[in-house]
């Protein structure tokens, strides 16, 4: 079973250790030293939403038999919105993804986004790597990715199992490893990602 969310992508396998890490302030990179040692990056400045961090989850990308399209893809978008942004990191799935998103949480970022793993394949398992380490979830938010994905001819789109939460003030989401999920996430994340930080913050709705 492949991912099943994307307009013109496979899914990845789910699962790997931890063998990536890059930073960006605008567009996608190579790895950098703080993200390979696991340490936070660069505080935003003060236009910027915030700081976010990638996590890849596939067996065959932590192996090194495969090159993971979805996360660059994904710290592109997120740097287009002004995001410092990490990674992407890739880790096996299951347990290593859970660990990694508590580190994400410990380490203040405000934005995770997950790719990989949201499948039906029986290693496809990054939703319940990830509803443990969640607070809240944000049911709409998945949906949404869902349901743009249907819209664009995708009808697998809606076997994706994604999560979106939130774990104390960082919100998580959960996306499909396909290229095309990547970028269907990002289509419906750029339009609500930094004003739900900003609520995450504690701020207020904007006035009408």
């Amino acid at each position: 079973m492949t991912e099943p969310t994307g307009t013109a992508s496979t899914g990845t396998e789910s699962t790997g250790i931890e063998s990536t890490g890059t930073a960006s302030t605008g567009t996608a990179s190579t790895g950098t030293a703080s993200a390979m040692a696991g340490s936070p990056g660069p505080r935003p400045a003060a236009t910027s939403p915030g700081r976010a961090l990638v996590i890849t989850a596939s067996n065959r990308a932590a192996a090194g038999v495969y090159t993971d399209r979805g996360g660059p893809i994904l710290v592109e978008g997120l740097a287009a919105m002004g995001f410092v942004v990490d990674g992407p990191r890739v880790v096996r799935d299951g347990e290593p993804v859970a660990e990694a998103l508590r580190a994400a949480v410990a380490d203040g970022y405000d934005v995770v986004l997950t790719t990989g793993g949201t499948g039906l394949t029986p290693t496809d398992r990054t939703p319940e790597a990830t509803r443990p380490v969640l607070d809240a979830e944000i049911p709409g938010l998945a949906e949404a990715i869902r349901s743009y994905g249907l819209a664009h001819g995708v009808a697998t789109a809606v076997l994706s199992r994604g999560l979106a939460g939130m774990a104390g003030r960082t919100i998580v989401v959960n996306l499909p490893g396909s290229s095309g999920g990547c970028r269907d996430g990002i289509a419906v994340l750029t339009g609500v990602l930094p004003h739900a930080v900003e609520q995450a913050r504690g701020g207020d709705h904007p006035q009408a």
